[in-house]
């Protein structure tokens, strides 16, 4: 290697050093000015949020799962998905029956199930 070809890549070598220092400390410049502009979150008080659950009225009803999920949109007729009936009523069975276990399952959770 020549001496002209040497020092032109010492020099692009000392320019990629000094590129790399450059972001990294513009990308701490960046950091500390957005931290400093930031406020310590207030703490919130979940009583005064949300309100005092002693409050609350008692459940009069409580809920009992259906024996079908289906029922009510099975009485409507079949989806009207022409040439996919079959695949379109599967699909909304799988739907329907997760949801009524959802439902369940958040009514069990809040204790309105009827499991006495």
């Amino acid at each position: 290697m020549n001496e002209e070809t040497a020092n032109s890549t010492r020099q692009r070598s000392r320019s990629r050093n000094r590129n790399k220092g450059n972001s990294a400390n513009s990308n701490a410049g960046r950091q500390n000015a957005q931290s400093r502009g930031r406020k310590a979150a207030a703490k919130i008080n979940p009583i005064e949020f949300w309100g005092d659950p002693e409050l609350l009225p008692a459940p009069e009803e409580v809920v009992a799962q259906s024996g079908d999920a289906r029922a009510l949109l099975n009485s409507l007729g079949r989806p009207p998905v022409p040439g996919q009936e079959t695949a379109a009523e599967r699909w909304f069975t799988l739907v329907y029956e997760r949801a009524a276990f959802l439902a369940g399952a958040l009514a069990a959770a809040g204790e309105l199930d009827q499991s006495e």
